[in-house]
């Protein structure tokens, strides 16, 4: 009687594992384990950055308004100097403004490419197929004004990087949020919010660099590379791909222990190379499909304002061309200014111009090279899925072999995307902890080690509280850009009187000065 009552209390207490031991749960993986600590935190954040509110039926993302507002803003309040500056733009970038013996550590071309290497990649491949997955051929034309909008926020920003930047004694340069934050801010007699805002910047940025901008790019690239070396057969698909990893984390080093003139040296080439590639790939896709372009480009603007459209409507197609054009140009986060501040010139707005040529690269041209090809093979319209997926068909369906080019360009795009975001995350790690050879080392290193982290992990969680990292940038940004839009305005209209003139002497700010007298 004793052993039957103890036999039913224990049976209650552990459940049949007295009379038949279950099989015990598999143990789990260390990314798996990383996983879960982070998931409670990273949708706490996640939650506050994305805050949807429903308009019309379909939720929008509070953030998205809050670029879109900016850009919007900048681009009214500056007169449209994103079409008005286009030409001074191509100018400046073609050399005409160059100034050999001013402060910098590189050219504008080299700047520009630095940049786009941080923007230019799976959101213009993945981004864009998944967009009009959601939103038809209409997102499209909305992925183009998000894309147009976005250079003026570029302007703003990258204007103000290049004013408010450290020059050091060794010649290389600190600029960005963090400076036009702290010390823009402090003119204006606003030192402790500048200084405040300044340091979130630096700490969401640095979150950003090792999630988005090293982890996910590094686990994307090895997919890729697994993919095409022969899938789960594959040697590094069996545990190994740390070693691809490492690979790429060799390569990642010699290239950012450089610094940022090394950094520059390495996109000024494979950036013009990848895109190149890129583009001449679909220009063929295109070219086979010639006939079906007018009917593709009267669905791209009859489905940007369709009411019957997929996705929710107008609204719906509005909210993921937008959504998709902003965050892949990143236009108002504020890391491209890190990249363009250190840029050799005396005159910032010079800057400014040329930054606002990068969302028109990534967005205007590339993403819409992209949703050309999916619209004009029609494979948006087969269950092919989304993502890299659709890209690959589409461009399969011209060129077969296609799918080892997309391969290809996934690990250049990551390659030059980690070695441009390390320069980021290295020069906020570097405001917070100082400009000493001690914090440049140790973020290097440190940058270098997730990358090997990232290629066999499964990250769901990190990746998603890395993307919203990256995101919160854009607020304390963002209030810079509107508080000190003013200056930038100043600096724009005196370049373009310099402009104007006869341009007898060379530039300088002495002489853009001198032509508004």
């Amino acid at each position: 009687m004793n052993k039957t009552i103890l036999f039913t209390v224990l049976s209650l207490a552990f459940g049949n594992t007295v009379s038949a031991q279950a099989p015990a749960a598999p143990a789990l993986s260390i990314d798996e384990k990383i996983d879960a600590a982070v998931a409670p935190t990273a949708q706490f954040i996640s939650d506050i950055i994305f805050y949807e509110v429903t308009i019309a039926g379909t939720p929008i993302p509070l953030i998205l308004v809050w670029l879109l507002a900016g850009a919007v803003f900048f681009t009214l309040y500056l007169g449209f100097i994103n079409v008005r500056g286009f030409r001074h733009a191509l100018d400046i970038v073609r050399g005409k403004y160059n100034q050999p013996g001013a402060p910098g550590e590189v050219s504008h071309f080299q700047a520009l490419t630095a940049a786009v290497s941080g923007t230019v990649g799976l959101g213009n491949i993945a981004g864009v197929a998944i967009a009009i997955s959601l939103g038809g051929p209409g997102a499209t034309f909305w992925m183009i004004m998000a894309g147009l909008l976005g250079m003026s926020s570029k302007f703003v920003s990258c204007t103000l990087g290049v004013k408010y930047r450290d020059v050091h004694a060794d010649g290389t340069v600190s600029g960005g949020p963090m400076q036009y934050l702290s010390k823009g801010l402090g003119e204006r007699g606003m030192g402790r919010t500048g200084k405040f805002l300044a340091a979130f910047f630096a700490l969401m940025c640095i979150g950003g660099s090792i999630g988005a901008g090293n982890m996910f790019q590094i686990n994307q690239a090895t997919q890729q590379f697994v993919s095409v070396t022969g899938g789960e057969a594959s040697f590094f698909a069996a545990g190994n791909a740390w070693i691809f990893g490492l690979i790429m984390s060799v390569l990642v080093g010699l290239v950012i222990i450089g610094g940022m003139k090394s950094i520059a040296q390495v996109t000024e080439k494979i950036v013009p190379l990848m895109c190149g590639i890129y583009i001449l790939a679909a220009i063929v896709v295109l070219l086979v499909n010639f006939t079906a372009i007018p009917a593709a480009f009267a669905a791209i603007f009859e489905g940007a304002f369709t009411a019957s459209a997929v996705g929710g409507g107008v609204v719906g197609v509005m909210i993921q061309g937008l959504r998709r054009g902003l965050f892949s140009n990143e236009a108002g986060i504020g890391s491209a200014s890190i990249a363009h501040s250190a840029v050799r010139t005396n005159v910032p707005v010079t800057e400014g111009f040329v930054a606002s040529l990068e969302p028109f690269i990534d967005t205007v041209i590339v993403c819409t090279m992209t949703a050309l090809v999916i619209v004009v093979t029609g494979a948006y319209n087969m269950d092919i899925g989304d993502g890299i997926a659709l890209t690959s068909a589409s461009f399969a369906t011209v060129i077969s072999w296609f799918p080892l080019v997309l391969a290809g360009a996934v690990i250049l795009f990551a390659f030059s995307t980690m070695i441009t975001w390390s320069y980021y995350g290295l020069k906020s790690w570097t405001y917070l902890f100082g400009n000493t050879r001690a914090a440049d080392i140790s973020f290097k290193v440190l940058f270098c080690i997730f990358i090997i982290l990232g290629a066999p992990m499964q990250l769901g969680s990190v990746v998603a509280f890395s993307d919203a990292m990256l995101f919160a940038m854009s607020i304390p940004n963002m209030i810079g850009l509107y508080l000190l839009a003013p200056t930038v305005k100043r600096e724009m209209q005196a370049f373009l009187v310099y402009a104007r003139s006869s341009k007898k002497q060379p530039l300088t700010e002495r002489a853009v000065e001198a032509a508004q007298v």
